[in-house]
């Protein structure tokens, strides 16, 4: 093994060190909490466990006496890999290294994207409604069946594939006598310079707006009672039962987003814009276009998985119509929004306050 020298970090930038022991003790906790619900029998809340969108998950196709102490072992794993990460700046062998590195994605991936599946994103894109409409007892939902285990599994799952990624990569970085903070070492790359980043995020950043305004547009039709995909008997029972107006909040999240996504790529998504009282003309936080864009982009990603794996969906959006195209192209809305945000990143970073580079 090779020792490598990395110089002290400033305060202000301490937070890729945190990131291992934060992974390791989330991880291992759920990693205990999975254990015990694999000796009890109780507690496994995904796959045919959960009433309430098991169908919509990939974790539906893994028995359930298999399931739960694979994830068990495979959480508690993790957290030792993790910690192992939290080490010195200790370059490993190669094929450690690899293997190490290897391990701690596919379980980040599987965490992160995998588990969540198309609950999160639901949440997500129906949280204004159920905020605001709450205290007038609309939509008609008993609270309790979506705020309940099964979903705070998922978010849990999600915030710890998110903890192990950022260790992986901050980990990768160490031992590659990189700068723990922004990747950058002594080697020079065309395409992460902000001018680059600037070319193909704009391409990354039209694709992810495209696609979610063309959701948008088959739900705002329903609710104006056009059955855009859909027959008329079947926009009548959705008028009846209230999921028009659903949908038409779900068209309006994805609309708002797309809108924001163009922001990745022009000046006020930068600076605030004038009729912003307040706060016009001021630096937009990076962070604050950076860490939204990459939630949504893992959350469209990991709702593609399971609702595309799905025979259900198939019969009821009828497969390739107007109804079910705009959700098949899901997986290329994530990635290119992805993409787009790290573009955004790239372009506006600036000097690292951790290395100077820059």
């Amino acid at each position: 093994m090779t020792t490598i020298t990395v110089s002290p970090p400033r305060s202000d930038s301490r937070w890729p060190d945190r990131l291992a022991p934060l992974a390791a003790g989330w991880l291992g906790l759920w990693g205990v909490l999975a254990l015990v619900g694999s000796l009890t029998g109780a507690g496994y809340p995904f796959g045919p466990n959960d009433t309430n969108g098991g169908d919509v998950s990939l974790l539906r196709l893994v028995p359930e006496e298999v399931a739960t102490p694979l994830f068990a072992g495979v959480l508690l794993t993790a957290a030792v890999a993790a910690l192992a990460m939290s080490r010195p700046a200790v370059r490993p062998a190669g094929p450690l290294r690899a293997l190490l590195a290897g391990y701690g994605w596919a379980v980040a991936f599987v965490l992160a994207v995998v588990v969540p599946d198309v609950r999160v994103l639901l949440v997500l894109g129906y949280l204004p409604i159920l905020i605001v409409g709450a205290p007038f007892g609309w939509p008609p939902v008993d609270y309790a069946d979506i705020f309940n285990w099964a979903l705070f599994g998922r978010f849990a799952a999600l915030a710890g594939g998110l903890l192990l990624a950022g260790a992986v990569l901050a980990w990768q970085r160490r031992t590659a006598a990189a700068c723990v903070g922004c990747g950058r070492d002594h080697t020079d790359r065309g395409w992460t310079t902000p001018a680059a980043a600037a070319r193909w995020g704009r391409w990354a950043a039209g694709i992810a707006a495209v696609i979610p305004f063309t959701y948008a547009l088959t739900r705002f039709a329903w609710a104006a009672g056009i059955p855009l995909g859909i027959s008329r008997e079947f926009l009548t029972e959705m008028q009846d039962s209230g999921l028009v107006w659903a949908g038409f909040g779900l068209g309006a999240f994805a609309t708002v987003g797309a809108i924001l996504t163009l922001g990745l790529v022009q000046r006020w998504g930068e600076r605030f814009p004038r009729w912003m009282v307040g706060l016009a003309g001021r630096r937009v936080p990076v962070k604050l276009a950076v860490v939204p864009a990459t939630l949504v982009a893992i959350a469209v990603t990991a709702a593609s998985f399971g609702l595309l794996s799905n025979p259900k969906f198939w019969e009821l959006t009828g497969g390739l119509s107007l109804t079910g195209a705009p959700m098949l192209l899901w997986p290329l809305w994530g990635v290119a929004l992805g993409v787009a945000a790290y573009a955004y990143h790239l372009r506006r970073r600036g000097a690292c306050r951790r290395c100077d580079r820059g």
